[in-house]
């Protein structure tokens, strides 16, 4: 039974409540002053994932000012490459760049010998998160999909249309097999020692998803997020594990029934009626206000939320965006929102 000071697990394990929990995705971020100084103190923002005391402090400070119910990991999902050997680096202004991996050729530069060792820091800030917070709010530890993390490895850097992925998928389907297998076993690897140290519940953040043919979804998306989930339980049977395929539309339901995913996220395309009458009475969901609100701000954001709370709260539901918050959001408005949802 989970702990019930804890209304975020609460709903997790099925509950339906009053008030939902809330957290936001990238609730620690450059939208906040104080984010922003400590990203400076840190020197780059690798060197802030690294540091266990800067990381530990930068996911705590959404909370002083919100008392969000769950606090997530501050880290990155492209921790993993760089634990398997590939280089990586953050370009001011143009986010990260990696050496790219095109075809099974180079798969043979990835090595599963020294993650533990390169992932280290992260383990040491998820101990120190779980001694630090608060009773009433739980602990998220986070990876990214395989596919959404292989997309980098293959582009070497974020992308608008996926095509060298694509091709290498598609083009060499068993190849690229092989890609998703050290992916799996470096994630699972990586999510145990995060449970380990104090993470209450996981999310799989597959934020590419959504650019994959139905097959290619089924075998790159639901298929690995299965055996992660499998792999997981086998070791912690009762964890709570939330995935979030973005832009997946249709296939959520297939998602849900196949991962074994406790819950599922939502982004902000997806229709709430459909989601309330079909994918929330297989499970928990959480979602799904667009980020853009939480900048225009308003009675647009108002409307937009009650309308969600008003769709999802009939059943076991978690308030969050359909995306991270970004930098141009007013701290502002995220305290009208929580305000909103907690007085209603």
């Amino acid at each position: 039974m989970p702990n019930t000071n804890k209304t975020f697990l609460r709903a997790l394990n099925g509950e339906t409540l009053p008030v939902p929990p809330i957290w936001l995705m990238r609730q620690a971020g450059r939208y906040l002053p104080e984010y922003r100084a400590t990203r400076a103190d840190a020197g780059s923002f690798l060197d802030l994932c690294y540091n266990p005391d800067l990381a530990c402090e930068v996911t705590l400070q959404p909370l002083r000012r919100y008392d969000f119910d769950a606090a997530i990991l501050f880290s990155d999902i492209l921790v993993i490459p760089k634990a398997l050997g590939q280089h990586l680096a953050f370009k001011q202004g143009e986010g990260p760049q990696l050496e790219p991996i095109r075809d099974a050729s180079g798969l043979g530069r990835l090595s599963m010998e020294g993650i533990h060792a390169s992932l280290g820091p992260i383990y040491e800030t998820v101990s120190k998160l779980s001694d630090a917070l608060p009773d009433h709010t739980a602990l998220i530890g986070f990876a990214g999909g395989p596919w959404t993390v292989a997309t980098y490895m293959v582009e070497g850097k974020g992308s608008k249309d996926f095509a060298n992925i694509r091709r290498f998928a598609y083009g060499d389907p068993k190849g690229f097999d092989q890609l998703i297998d050290i992916l799996v076993e470096a994630t699972t690897q990586y999510l145990l020692k995060q449970v380990e140290a104090g993470a209450e519940c996981i999310q799989l953040f597959e934020t590419w998803g959504g650019v994959l043919s139905e097959n290619g979804f089924n075998r790159w998306v639901i298929e690995p997020t299965k055996k992660i989930v499998a792999n997981l339980r086998a070791v912690y049977p009762d964890l709570p594990i939330i995935g979030f395929p973005r832009g997946a539309g249709l296939h959520l339901i297939d998602f849900k029934e196949k991962t074994g995913v406790t819950a599922v996220g939502l982004d902000s395309g997806v229709p709430l009626k459909w989601v309330a009458e079909n994918l929330q009475k297989l499970g928990p969901v959480q979602g799904n206000l667009d980020p853009m609100y939480l900048i225009t701000g308003g009675d647009e954001m108002i409307d937009e939320t009650r309308r969600i709370l008003e769709t999802l709260g009939n059943g076991p539901f978690i308030f969050n965006l359909g995306h991270g918050i970004t930098p141009e959001t007013s701290p502002d408005n995220v305290d009208k929102l929580v305000k909103f949802i907690r007085n209603q």
